[in-house]
């Protein structure tokens, strides 16, 4: 490797590092290093559930007392009942204060248990110096205010110490009747119950609290909660993080000390049973995580990942090794192209690192670290994707030169040229289809050839039987044999033919029945043949009568982006796909392979392939010798990609032990890369289908059980829509440099591409489940469907659009917009709605009238007008 590509290297690391450092730059905030003024004191562990009455024992509650003992003055209780009303004593113990509370609700008999224990401690315990009577009960409708008032009345009559009842603000403000009941008043302000931003929370909480103050002023005012939660979805403008939550709390501490204000941190540990209740975000309001970990620092500055060096490490070494491989043997490339890709390996390492090790950054439920771990491989083929794409366009953009280009032959009229035999296999075409294929071979600028027609398996006589009269009329080189019945669909067509062909024939030609080729199409060819070790020799499909035709408009250059970039891409390292039409064979190798396979719908595909283990080479002209039609409906399109899909994963699932990196085989790892990863795009379309569905699933879920499911991580959400827009910009760049049309085409052939996804994944599917299928012959010719058919023709696309669609909507009206993730969900829906958009508008388009004949028809509707006026004067 010269000294640009350690150059190379060097800049993409050190550009790697500094995105790191840039993206978990720490926040700061105030330190603080003395003890919290107060703590809501919460002590249930995890598996243990208040609303179960599944409650800690008296040593677990002293544990966690013993570690808040000297970080906070006071803890504040919630209920007096059971190992709960034992906290005054403990606390007592190891010289804490208490403000005990009574838990209130409609259920008047556990009322009056709470209120006797709390008198009981009260009168006890010289550690409780407040009790709180109620907690909410008036927000959350338990108890009218006189209800609540009579018990706050009850108590402190019997009882020394000063009594409250805790309610947010707005609830004392519109009943000061309960302020007056009160000797003092706990308010809850939460500010991110309010969708209150961080950065405004703290002065946001001080003014609420200096409100109720304003409004009572004879009243002493404590907070009974404040706090902000380290994780959970977003609320509004409100977003629940780590470093939100230490951030939040270290200024609100030095705004209590400034104000002198009265206060209890919500909360002292983390309490996972309140998920059910508030979803993710009301497990996570304590200091300490469940484990009772302390979650954040009070000195110093505060990282949401401080493992993130581990990652970036990470990030670091899983690049290194590709970067180094490819600056060796890419040397063929410009430097902007080695820049460009090596940054592309350095960015989805550093994808990969980043979700591979979140755990060690976010924390997770189960159900979420499931999620993790079946998104997580997912996600890792979505980045190979990414990168064998991108490493196409790299190739295609900055190739200094290419190692295999092949350009069409001319040689001299007196060579000998070999036998050349050119089978045509044909099924229940249109016989006026075929006679212009026939016409054409008739033409071929070739001193020796012979044309043979299988017709298998067309019943109707009336099709066939003309192509065999007009074979005869074309003379002694041309011979049409009819199959009744017969096995092996093409292939078996083809093999029969391999049965009939001429002993001195050397090369065998294959095109398709609609196919009109030029009359070089062999001269040029052939002799390629000259040398032993050429197998086969391909030239490109294209098409004829488009033009005029919004639908075939836009499968021709979705075809055309193929052969201009697909397979010149392959050709540089002997990795063609054989398609069949067009294709040119050596016989001898043909037949040392064993013919075409009939177990296979994508017979030509997979000789191509048999042909490369058997150590032959291909040769690709790019270069058109011939055009065919496009198929004319979208069933008929649709039918034709999940041939060759299907036919994919036939071929790998026949050879997929040669296609190891690992096994010894003539293939090369460039065909075998080439083979791999060529099919690997349709097995995301696979994924996104999948994941199609569970995207609808998850979000009936978040609509109907918030508490349980949550928007994903945008770690797996981003990469999935950069991988659609980096597919979109990879389609677009491509068709720009590689193929000559226009912008308008390049989309629309993008489209059309698109259109495909669900049928493609459908074939997946098949594939993996069914190892074989009847062989689905593409139709051409058919006439223009009625509008309803382009419905009926997408109709599993349109549902399934549609339902994206409504899911996206009400994503979006059950988040608000005000919340960054659910948005980022409801786009994310959106986005994977497009294929099968992208399905029902290609299918429109296949029924909609052809230009070049609509057009002139309006254009002379003016003048047709004008002489019907004047023949008829009165209209």
């Amino acid at each position: 490797m010269r000294k640009t590509g350690f150059l190379i290297i060097a800049l993409v690391i050190l550009a790697n590092l500094a995105a790191w450092t840039l993206l978990n730059r720490p926040a700061t905030a105030p330190d603080w290093t003395a003890p919290y003024n107060g703590l809501s004191f919460s002590p249930l562990r995890e598996g243990q559930d208040a609303m179960k009455d599944e409650l800690p024992s008296a040593a677990e509650i002293d544990q966690d007392l013993a570690l808040v003992q000297d970080k906070t003055l006071r803890v504040r209780t919630y209920s007096s009942l059971d190992t709960l009303g034992q906290i005054p004593e403990m606390a007592q113990a190891r010289g804490l204060k208490v403000t005990a509370g009574a838990w209130l609700d409609q259920d008047e008999a556990n009322n009056r248990a709470e209120i006797e224990h709390l008198v009981a401690n009260a009168n006890r315990w010289a550690s409780i110096e407040r009790v709180i009577v109620g907690n909410e009960a008036v927000l959350r409708g338990d108890l009218t205010v006189a209800q609540l008032s009579a018990y706050i009345d009850q108590v402190r009559k019997s009882t020394r110490v000063p009594v409250g009842s805790a309610e947010p603000p707005h609830v004392w403000l519109e009943h000061p009747e309960l302020a007056a009941a009160v000797d003092f008043i706990a308010v809850h302000i939460l500010p991110y119950w309010e969708g209150v931003t961080a950065e405004e929370a703290p002065q946001w909480a001080l003014s609420r609290y200096q409100e109720v103050v304003a409004a009572f002023p004879d009243k002493p005012v404590v907070i009974g909660e404040v706090g902000w939660p380290s994780a959970g979805s977003r609320f509004m403008g409100a977003k629940a993080s780590l470093v939100n939550q230490s951030v939040f709390i270290r200024e609100f501490l030095h705004l209590a000390q400034q104000h002198q204000i009265d206060y209890f941190l919500m909360e002292a540990f983390d309490q996972p049973w309140k998920k059910a209740l508030e979803g993710a975000v009301g497990a996570h309001w304590g200091i300490f995580d469940a484990e009772r970990q302390a979650k954040f620092p009070l000195t110093g500055d505060i990282s949401a990942v401080p493992h993130w060096p581990w990652q970036a490490g990470l990030a670091t070494v899983l690049a290194l090794v590709p970067m180094v491989l490819f600056l060796r043997h890419w040397d063929n490339l410009k430097r902007r192209g080695q820049l460009f890709f090596a940054a592309l390996i350095q960015l989805t390492a550093s994808l990969f690192a980043w979700t591979a090790l979140l755990p060690l950054a976010v924390e997770m439920s189960t159900v979420g670290t499931i999620v993790w771990g079946l998104l997580l491989p997912a996600q890792l083929g979505l980045l190979l994707v990414i990168l064998t794409n991108g490493l196409e366009m790299t190739e295609m953009l900055w190739v200094k030169r290419w190692k295999r280009y092949f350009a069409p032959q001319n040689p001299e009229r007196d060579r000998e040229f070999p036998m050349a035999s050119i089978h045509l296999a044909i099924h229940n075409e249109p016989p006026e289809l075929v006679f212009k294929t026939l016409d054409g071979l008739a033409a071929l600028d070739y001193p020796n050839f012979e044309v043979l027609v299988i017709d298998n398996n067309t019943v109707n006589e009336e099709v066939w039987k003309p192509v065999e009269e007009y074979c005869a009329r074309l003379g002694k080189h041309f011979r049409f044999f009819h199959l009744p019945k017969w096995p092996g669909y093409k292939a078996g067509a083809l093999n029969f033919a391999l049965g009939e062909t001429h002993p001195d024939a050397q090369v065998v030609g294959v095109i398709d029945a609609d196919y009109i080729v030029s009359p070089d199409w062999l001269r040029a060819l052939v002799p390629y043949f000259d040398k032993p070790e050429v197998g086969f020799v391909q030239a490109p499909q294209d098409n004829r009568e488009w033009r005029g035709d919004i639908f075939q408009t836009m499968i021709n250059w979705e075809y055309n982006g193929f052969f201009q970039i697909g397979m010149v891409h392959r050709n540089e390292r002997n990795a063609i796909i054989q398609h069949g039409t067009m294709t040119l064979m050596r016989r001898d190798a043909l037949e040392q392979v064993g013919k075409w396979s009939e177990w296979c719908i994508c017979e030509d595909a997979e000789l191509g392939l048999r042909l490369f283990k058997a150590g032959y080479e291909s040769v690709y002209v790019n270069h058109n010798f011939g055009e065919g039609i496009t198929p004319t409906s979208f069933a008929g399109y649709k039918g034709q990609r999940w041939r060759w899909t299907y036919g994919a994963v036939q071929i790998l699932r026949g050879h997929w032990r040669s296609l190891l990196p690992w096994t010894k085989s003539n293939l090369t790892a460039g065909q075998k890369f080439h083979f791999v990863t060529g099919w690997m795009p349709w097995f995301t379309d696979a994924l996104h289908l999948l994941f199609t569905l569970a995207g609808v699933a998850w979000t009936i879920g978040i609509l109907l059980r918030p508490q349980d499911f949550e928007v994903p991580l945008a770690v797996f959400l981003v990469p999935t829509l950069g991988l659609f827009l980096f597919k979109v910009a990879h389609a677009l760049i491509l068709y720009r440099a590689r193929v000559k049309c226009s912008f308008l085409q390049s989309l629309a052939a993008s489209v059309a591409g698109m259109g495909l996804t669900h049928t493609i994944a459908r074939a997946i599917f098949t594939g993996l489940l069914q190892p074989s299928h009847p062989f689905l012959r593409t139709p051409k010719g058919e006439g223009r469907q009625a509008l309803l058919k382009g419905v009926i023709m997408a109709w599993e696309e349109t549902q399934i659009f549609l339902l994206l669609v409504v899911s996206a909507i009400a994503s979006f009206w059950f988040f608000g917009p005000h919340n960054p993730e659910g948005t980022l969900w409801g786009v994310l829906l959106l986005v994977q709605s497009i294929p099968y958009g992208a399905a029902l508008a290609t299918s429109m388009a296949s029924c909609m009238p052809r230009l070049d004949l609509v057009l002139p028809k309006l254009a002379a509707m003016p003048r047709l007008l004008t002489a019907r006026a004047r023949r008829n004067p009165l209209g």
